[in-house]
């Protein structure tokens, strides 16, 4: 008996899985190194936990730091002692890093996550919080921006544009629907979930961290573009890109952001480098010189 071909041929099936692995790559997070306890008591949730740090001093601002894919909030530690006078608030996405899935285990992602976020924010009554999203963390940031507009008193993207597919040079149109797709074949077949498992494997931090909910996550960054909604945005932005610290490169860069966050009115691009992605990590005084000048 002949086996029916898998409706993905060998060369398309490898172009998928090479997308995925460079979106995975793009948005690679910096792998855990300590935990943070204490988390809020007044505020649960089934899909994220916050982790509150600092108080507040005179002119202090609340900061809500937003990681990306599979990271914990150990991703901000060199970032951390220098906003002192702050008061931090340190977001943990249940599957990413050690945590149960809970209720991210099934259906969507970034719109439920965006939804606990703006409820923390409102009962917690944070008075103009500065939000910092890092990669995937970056596009919860802009949709939390996005929802809650004049609660909010700053945004801050580091190193993540308005569609996420752009990331690794496609379209939320184009990639976005072969994302959908590869999802179904990662998560919905007994060979797909056995080459998601080992191409996180391969991953210090993607081992760590559910393969559902990272698939789920991968498939929806790669489906959204909020370049259209930027220009509803009537808070300040800023966004600061990772430079690879080379004249050409980082012009061309420059230029990408600047193009993609055009619809906004009121948004800074300040690139900082050199840094492939993890800014916090490799630059982590010249970031927290921006952010403080920012949340004076």
């Amino acid at each position: 008996m002949v086996q029916a071909a898998h409706p993905f041929g060998m060369a398309r099936r490898r172009f998928l899985l090479n997308a995925s692995a460079m979106l995975f790559a793009s948005l690679n997070p910096f792998p855990i190194g300590l935990a943070y306890a204490n988390p809020i008591s007044s505020f649960s949730s089934r899909r994220l936990s916050i982790t509150k740090r600092g108080t507040l001093s005179r002119g202090g601002r609340d900061i809500l730091l937003i990681p990306g894919l599979a990271s914990a909030p150990a991703i901000w530690s060199p970032l951390l002692s220098r906003l002192e006078g702050h008061r931090l608030h340190l977001v943990h996405i249940n599957g990413f890093a050690k945590r149960a899935a809970e209720a991210n285990a099934t259906g969507a992602l970034l719109k439920p996550l965006t939804d606990e976020l703006a409820r923390y924010v409102e009962t917690q009554n944070l008075h103009a919080p500065v939000i910092i999203g890092h990669s995937m963390g970056g596009t919860l940031a802009l949709m939390l921006g996005l929802r809650l507009n004049n609660r909010v008193g700053q945004l801050i993207i580091l190193d993540m544009l308005p569609d996420g597919s752009a990331m690794v040079g496609g379209t939320a149109q184009g990639f976005g629907y072969l994302a959908g797709q590869l999802n179904g074949y990662l998560t919905g077949t007994r060979a797909g979930r056995q080459i998601l498992t080992d191409m996180l494997r391969e991953t210090p931090e993607g081992r760590d961290s559910d393969p559902h909910v990272i698939a789920q996550a991968l498939t929806e960054i790669a489906q959204t573009d909020l370049s259209a909604q930027l220009k509803r945005l009537s808070i300040p932005l800023t966004v600061i890109p990772a430079l690879p610290g080379k004249t050409d490169l980082d012009a061309a860069q420059l230029r990408r952001y600047r193009q993609a966050y055009s619809g906004v009115r009121q948004a800074k691009i300040i690139g900082v480098g050199p840094s492939g992605h993890m800014l916090m990590q490799d630059q982590p005084g010249r970031l927290a010189t921006i952010i403080r000048t920012i949340a004076q």
